[in-house]
Formats: C-alpha cells, structure tokens, sequence
C-alpha cells in the first residue's frame, strides 16, 4: 500500500535525485533513502547504548575476568588426568 504525500525539498536536493533517477524513480529513491538512513541511525544509537553498558560495567567485567583467570590457570596447569 502506498500513500501520497506533499514534500519540499530545496532545489539542490531535488536536482541530486535526479542526477541518480528519472523523475519517475524519486519516490522509490526517496522511500530507499529514508529507510537507509532510518537503518544507519537506528545501528549508531544501539551501538552507543551499547558501548555505554559496557562502559558502566566495565570494573565488574575486568574484576570476574581476574577472578576466571587464576582458575583457568589452575585447571590447566593440572594437564590432563
């Protein structure tokens, strides 16, 4: 299902398009560029929520890493049985 809508955009965008498309592609060039910079925005902001987790969390992970470390030392240090 499609739906008509009534933009303006400056003169220079539209003239961008339509060195890309004929004047018949824009709503299919507009509709691929929306959803591509929807996409693009929506992966920075998951990556910058994620990147602050790890962040918060980053004593806690180094600390359970240090406390694995000395028994993963252990456990192969033994050699097998």
């Amino acid at each position: 299902m499609h739906r008509r809508l009534n933009i303006t955009l400056p003169e220079e965008t539209v003239r961008l398009i339509d060195r890309l498309v004929r004047p018949r592609g824009r709503s299919r060039f507009i509709d691929a560029a929306v959803k591509t910079y929807v996409d693009s925005v929506g992966r920075a902001q998951l990556r910058k929520k994620l990147k602050e987790g790890a962040m918060r969390r980053a004593n806690r992970d180094l600390q359970m890493a240090d406390e694995w470390f000395d028994l993963e030392e252990g456990a192969w240090g033994q050699g097998p049985r």
